[in-house]
């Protein structure tokens, strides 16, 4: 659960954007003893502790003549030094313009993991103040959020496949399970399945058999085999395997013609029935389990396809959370509905911890947009709006935040011509997306082509993106910016309408 815990916030993810003017160094000849003092209170600011939590949105550096861009994914590695304060001695030397100033240079993030565990260890001896300022630069790219994501396998809620990672334990009444015994069968996996398929035929070839060799053997029709005077009640019987052929010929009535009940008995004609009464009770349970085992549309999620990665770009002025979703089957899913919850944990006000909340994702079911006619590969859109959990949510904060989307898609199976075994089952396909899987500033590519009189659709592109120009600001900053921009129109044509009216 601790992995669905927001990020704390550690010096990889404190760099701006953009690149920051550097500083200008003064003249040597203007340096007094003002300028001593005021280097050694900047010296003493910046080799401060500060505290360990995020810093507050700073709105004042949000101005609208400059372009919220999100650079490309491979210049944010050439750009951002991940993992190295600016007084840890730099890899190779940059220029002046391309140098990056962390906000939070000291701030050390507070979750134990393999790399403080290692460092606590090894912190006996005392190094030297060299040697303790190349392993402090050492521990902090050791907690930078890239080198964390390589040591540490990130737990999934449901897998990229539609497999819930959850286990059931300490269940007290099992009994409930033994009710729904048809349920409880189908449910095992296939190699349980047909080992209890063929004990259950089994058992009950060898206890019948065991029960026609014990009538005989008391009756004595063992001890007199050919003897024409002898009334036997179960004619040619003369040990176990011989009655256990009586059971299995018995129950799957295959007669042979040599071994048979006579009427000489009532037990005889009684354990025949009640053999017949049983067998056809088996048949009907087993035959009935793997049908619908193998008729269950399960299998039918594997030709449902999603996206790998979600994407965030800009649709009709709004910010939005797209993925695509695709059907390979030319038999199509009727009524297809989607529908997406956020997992993430959270702390109330009270201090209550929520692990694992869920809250929905508006894809459109106020609209009827979830509904879909799922013939070609569709993009599917989260209007991140105010109602949202990503409205306060940026390109920079998202790499702070640990959530994970759960997309579900449901439909019914299409009756072919053929009258398949699935008809009118209900299919569920599942996948999920982390936050290191949404890209920020792209779109996906089409994959649809007119040929030939009909749609052709190229499922080589379906997880295909490209990048666009995407302001890296949260859905809550562009509504207020726009706002802004609409407040100052408005006031400026009122200014001009003052202007422009006749004394």
């Amino acid at each position: 659960m601790l992995a669905y815990l927001p990020r704390p916030p550690t010096d990889t993810s404190r760099y701006g954007t953009f690149p920051q003017k550097p500083d200008v160094p003064a003249a040597p000849g203007a340096l007094g003893e003002d300028g001593g003092q005021q280097d050694a209170a900047t010296t003493a600011k910046r080799s401060a502790p500060m505290p360990n939590y995020p810093s507050a949105p700073r709105h004042s550096g949000f101005v609208p003549s400059e372009p919220f861009l999100l650079p490309s994914r491979g210049s944010l590695t050439t750009q951002h030094p991940r993992g190295r304060p600016s007084w840890c001695p730099p890899a190779a030397p940059q220029e002046a313009g391309a140098r990056l100033y962390p906000l939070h240079a000291l701030s050390v993030a507070n979750i134990p993991n393999s790399s403080h565990g290692k460092t606590s260890a090894r912190s006996s001896t005392a190094p030297t103040p060299e040697g303790l300022q190349s392993r402090r630069c050492k521990l902090l790219e050791e907690d930078s959020p890239m080198v964390q994501a390589s040591k540490r396998q990130r737990q999934r809620y449901v897998t990229k496949v539609g497999k819930c990672q959850v286990n059931l334990g300490n269940i007290q009444d099992k009994k409930r399970f033994l009710s729904d015994i048809f349920t409880t069968i189908v449910d095992l996996k296939y190699r349980w399945f047909l080992f209890v398929f063929m004990m259950c035929y089994i058992i009950t070839w060898v206890v019948f058999g065991f029960i026609y060799f014990f009538d005989a053997w008391v009756r004595g029709d063992v001890g007199h085999q050919g003897d024409p005077e002898w009334r036997a009640c179960i004619e040619n019987v003369d040990g176990f395997v011989s009655a256990l052929l009586l059971s299995v010929e018995s129950q799957r009535t295959i007669g042979y013609g040599t071994r048979m009940v006579t009427a000489n008995c009532a037990e005889g004609v009684i354990l025949l029935i009640a053999q017949s009464i049983v067998g056809s009770m088996i048949d009907a349970m087993m035959v009935g389990c793997m049908f619908v085992k193998i008729s269950r549309p399960k299998k039918r999620a594997q030709t449902l396809i999603f996206s790998k990665n979600c994407v965030i770009s800009r649709r009709d002025e709004k910010l939005c959370l797209m993925f695509r979703v695709g059907d390979l089957r030319e038999s199509h899913m009727v009524d297809a509905k989607i529908r997406a919850k956020l997992i993430k944990s959270r702390q109330t006000a009270e201090g209550e911890f929520i692990p694992l909340e869920q809250s929905e994702l508006n894809l459109g079911y106020d609209t009827g947009e979830d509904r879909l006619f799922l013939v070609e590969p569709q993009i599917i859109c989260h209007v991140i709006n105010r109602h949202s959990p990503f409205w306060d949510m940026s390109a920079e904060s998202l790499r702070r935040e640990q959530f994970e989307i759960i997309i579900i898609l449901e439909g019914i199976v299409e009756a072919t011509g053929n009258r398949c075994l699935a008809t009118g089952m209900t299919c569920q396909a599942r996948t999920s997306y982390t936050e290191d899987e949404i890209l920020w500033g792209y779109r996906f590519e089409p994959c649809m082509s007119l040929e030939k009189g009909a749609f052709q659709v190229d499922y080589s592109r379906f997880e295909m993106t490209f990048e666009v120009q995407t302001p890296a600001a949260s859905a809550k900053e562009l509504h207020e910016l726009k706002e802004l921009e609409q407040q100052e129109h408005s006031t400026l044509s009122l200014y001009w309408d003052h202007l422009l009216q006749p004394c």
